[in-house]
């Protein structure tokens, strides 16, 4: 299931019908409430849950409400025991909008895929993401649906240092435990098949039949 968070609506909601900035951790924390209550509201077992984070009709956002509003809300969600296998996609953000999240993120080690914020307008990973990780990632979000095999093979051709078989499975598995990537399946022959979160057609149809 879809779920789609303007948090500039879910401002003026929570907050006043003439904020458009965040800018407190009193108001960030109003706004991650409202949108943890949507959350919990879904029955569990309901399969796995897309929240778009769309920040597109926020003005200024602090280091305070970044903290509040993304981290906290992933840091949640990243936990053993999270209420929902839920995933989360950051979109419309501008430049100082990504400035203050990255710093959020990294002071709890988390990350997140922004969509229309990388080279082209492509997706791309914010936050604390060592080097394998945001290589295995991209190459992810580059084919599609990809396996161990896949990824090798895609490395090789971009001219990447090529990895081991196992280590590039490894990577995987840490970017499935860090919501980056989701887990669809096994296939006899490849083993485990990701699609990497932000990849929009394919996270519809995954989100859709789950």
């Amino acid at each position: 299931m879809i779920h789609h968070f303007d948090l500039g609506s879910v401002l003026r909601r929570s907050v006043s019908d003439l904020y458009t900035n965040l800018v407190t951790r009193s108001t960030g924390a109003a706004v991650r409430a409202e949108i943890e209550h949507e959350l919990a509201a879904q029955p569990l077992g309901a399969g796995r849950l897309l929240a778009i984070i769309d920040v597109t009709h926020v003005g200024l956002l602090d280091y305070s409400c970044a903290d509040e509003v993304v981290a906290k809300l992933l840091l949640r969600y990243a936990l053993p025991g999270a209420p929902h296998d839920a995933y989360f996609v950051l979109r419309g953000a501008q430049e100082a909008h990504v400035d203050a999240i990255e710093a959020a993120l990294a002071r709890y080690g988390l990350a997140l895929v922004a969509e229309g914020v990388g080279p082209a307008g492509d997706a791309r990973l914010l936050g604390a993401v060592p080097d394998d990780e945001r290589r295995v990632w991209d190459a992810a979000y580059r084919l599609g649906t990809a396996d161990v095999g896949r990824v090798a093979a895609y490395l090789a051709i971009e001219g990447e240092l090529a990895v081991n078989l196992d280590g590039i499975a490894r990577t995987l598995v840490a970017l499935s435990g860090r919501r980056l990537v989701i887990c669809v399946g096994a296939d006899a022959a490849a083993g485990e098949r990701y699609v990497a979160v932000g990849r929009a057609e394919c996270m519809l149809d995954i989100m859709t039949q789950h």
